[in-house]
């Protein structure tokens, strides 16, 4: 039956990839996907009924090996609250036309000029709070500066490469090499961010530079809309000013509060939403409540797209899943055989993996089959490790749901996965392999 969440999974991965013919929400495959995979394995196991009945009778002592399940919760419902924290700050920003701080100082309207500087920027944002987050102020930025949603799309699917190659070269920028500094493999912060600029940048600038010889023209900016979501004027300059700065220095707090506390990076993302809720409040609490309900965190949640948090959700359990049962762990094994060691080889392929499982369980069973040695390549900053965070970081802009920046891409612009692998996907592998050559050759 083990085989058999392999045969769901690759069912479901269609099916998400096939949303548009199909016609169905890649969010309803997702979750039925995740759920099937879990339920599967739990019928595999001997005693089932049994177990679950012992367990809710006396709590998660008796849970045995679906204490599996419980952790993998805390991990994807970590994520998830981050992900539902940061969209409302986002969009909080943006009711209150924060985001206009930044688009008025744009004024270019050629494609080309416009791509190097939102890519530019995703590729320093992504390093100073993290991929995900900088995917998310990203998308609501491009959607003030770009109307035609192909057009808008192309912006995004670089958005993708450009904040995956950001997050790999610092600490705080990717969950995988937040992983490997937290736990010991890449200590010395000084050392991974000298060893990984360049790799990165060259990730970025590659396809970013094969993109510009095509990608001509002038862009068409939007028109202010007037309906229930959208207003003219809906804030002062102070107002607007104000939640602006508040709100992208509490997405830049989320990194700090998690290295002061050693706490989960929502924790700092909650709390900073928390401090952006009271500061809404006391700046429209002299109007009535017809017409500050839309500036409100209130107002802004009605606006959150629970899709993509659900498409989140099922991608996650279908993830954690092959890695309860052992699959991810067994493809990490057999990459060590097949290519007797090759450090090189191993993270590459590791890398293109994380396009179609989440890197975080692929590193996670790199971690626990290789000790921090002494010496040489697996040692502490050791060539393996750096090379890891690069490969893992990067090598998930292959496909749109190969990382946390993409999927959540996909779900706010709702990004067709055919379309991203045929416009962006030999995009983004031909920076990873430059990426990669440059690691190479600087060791």
């Amino acid at each position: 039956m083990l085989i058999l969440i392999i045969v769901v999974f690759v069912l479901g991965y269609a099916a998400i990839a096939l949303e548009h013919p199909l016609k169905v929400d890649k969010a309803a495959s997702a979750l039925i996907t995740g759920m099937l995979c879990w339920a599967i394995y739990v019928f595999s196991m001997e005693g089932t009924g049994h177990e679950i009945l012992h367990t809710i009778e006396h709590g998660i002592e008796g849970l045995s090996y679906k204490s599996g399940l419980i952790h993998h919760l805390y991990d994807i419902a970590s994520i998830l609250f981050f992900l539902m924290g940061a969209m409302t700050i986002v969009e909080l920003i943006d009711a209150h036309e924060g985001f206009s701080v930044i688009t008025d100082k744009i004024k270019t309207n050629d494609k080309t000029k416009l791509l190097w500087i939102i890519c530019i920027l995703t590729f320093f944002f992504s390093a100073a709070l993290d991929n995900l987050t900088t995917t998310i102020v990203m998308v609501s930025l491009l959607r003030k500066l770009v109307s035609d949603k192909k057009t808008r799309w192309m912006f995004v699917g670089m958005v993708v490469i450009a904040a995956n190659a950001g997050g790999a070269w610092s600490p705080i920028g990717d969950v995988t090499t937040t992983m490997l500094w937290i736990k010991g493999q890449l200590p010395e912060v000084t050392n991974l961010v000298r060893d990984l600029f360049l790799p990165s940048l060259a990730a970025l600038l590659v396809p970013l530079t094969i993109l510009s010889f095509t990608f001509k023209g002038t862009i068409v900016r939007p028109e202010k809309e007037v309906g229930p979501n959208h207003y003219t004027n809906p804030t002062t300059n102070f107002e607007r000013n104000i939640v602006f700065a508040v709100g992208v220095l509490g997405l830049l707090f989320v990194p700090v509060f998690k290295t002061a506390t050693h706490l989960p990076p929502f924790m700092g993302m909650m709390l900073s939403l928390g401090i952006l809720w009271i500061l809404t409040e006391l700046l429209h609490s002299s109007k009535n409540d017809e017409i500050k309900h839309p500036y409100s965190v209130i107002g802004v949640l009605q606006k959150i797209d629970v899709a993509s948090v659900l498409f989140f959700l099922g991608i996650l359990l279908a993830v954690s899943a092959l890695q309860e049962v052992g699959h991810l762990n067994k493809v990490a094994g057999y990459l060590d055989t097949a290519f007797q060691g090759d450090i090189y080889l191993i993270n590459i392929i590791i890398g293109l993996l994380s396009s179609i499982v989440d890197n975080v369980p692929l590193v996670a069973a790199a971690q626990g089959m290789y000790p921090i040695e002494a010496a040489g390549n697996f040692a502490a900053n050791g060539i393996f490790w750096e090379f890891l965070a690069y490969c893992a970081g990067t090598g998930g802009s292959a496909l749109i749901i190969g990382s946390a920046a993409g999927v959540a891409a996909m779900g706010l612009e709702k990004i067709d996965f055919g379309w991203y692998v045929k416009k962006i996907s030999l995009l983004a592998i031909s920076g990873y392999f430059a990426g990669a050559l440059v690691y190479y050759l600087m060791f």
